[in-house]
């Protein structure tokens, strides 16, 4: 199989914009595997945490440091994605978390503007030298709430971040005059298309009030020697233990571990 790979192009729109979309970066026979495993794992479930909005409404997510051998995982170590943040860090990266996000029909809450590293920057990480890496499991559009970005607002570099609701967002003045000079793009994806974005890129999403979910999953890397000052999480600092990009289609499916160091701070409800 001819797997994509990132291009010139890509890397000085990412340098430009502080994103970049890959459309297609992954097979609908890989999707297939991963989303049809996330939707029955029953360790994701028990591990999920979900955070509010500030209309009441819950987005629910599983969140785990260290990688295994669950079909997740082979995606997160994979040559294309860990490649890829390679690519456009200009670095070797290593792993610091992967998430799944779990945007349920008429439920599934908002998420404020913010910025990554207004979280991580508070996690010890000295410099915003991170990329996230987002795939759709599911089609996100503006009805199920894409994620929307300010393009080039990565250049802003970080800004103050407090707490909204139960979540951190960033200060508004500083959004609202971004908005005024900056372009708000809504992030629109099919299944297997992927979103690479810079830590310091200004980005939200609205509620999903209608019928269909909006799963993605999203794997973060960080230059491998910004080592956090403080913690106790060593993913991020560790060298990643890469496979082929077959291994999502030819290894044997398995889902998560339940041992792996998940994030559990948020009391479910």
């Amino acid at each position: 199989m001819n797997y994509k790979r990132l291009s010139e192009t890509d890397k000085k729109n990412f340098e430009e914009d502080g994103y970049v979309i890959v459309r297609g970066y992954f097979q609908p026979e890989e999707i297939d595997r991963i989303y049809g495993m996330a939707q029955h794992d029953d360790v994701l479930q028990k591990k999920a945490i979900d955070r509010g909005d500030a209309d009441g409404l819950r987005t629910k997510l599983s969140l785990w440091y260290n990688l295994d051998d669950s079909i997740y995982s082979l995606m997160a170590r994979g040559e294309r994605i860990v490649g890829g943040a390679e690519a456009l860090l200009n670095t070797e990266v290593a792993h610091f978390h992967t998430k799944l996000m779990q945007k349920e029909p008429k439920k599934g809450g908002a998420w404020e503007w913010h910025q990554d590293y207004g979280y991580w920057y508070k996690d010890g990480f000295l410099f915003p030298d991170m990329i996230s890496v987002m795939t759709a499991l599911s089609p996100a559009n503006r009805e199920n709430g894409c994620l929307q970005v300010i393009k080039g607002s990565h250049k802003m570099d970080r800004i103050n971040h407090g707490f909204s609701g139960e979540q951190v967002g960033a200060d508004m003045e500083r959004v609202e005059e971004a908005l005024k000079e900056l372009e708000l793009v809504y992030v629109e994806l099919e299944p297997g298309d992927t979103l690479f974005f810079h830590c310091n890129l200004l980005h939200r999403s609205d509620a999903n009030l209608s019928d269909h979910p909006r799963w993605s999953i999203i794997s973060v890397y960080n230059r491998i020697t910004n080592k956090p000052f403080k913690g106790e999480n060593t993913s991020s600092y560790t060298p990643i233990d890469r496979v082929a990009d077959e291994a999502i289609l030819e290894t044997e499916l398995h889902g998560i571990s339940e041992e792996l160091e998940f994030n559990e701070t948020v009391t479910k409800k």
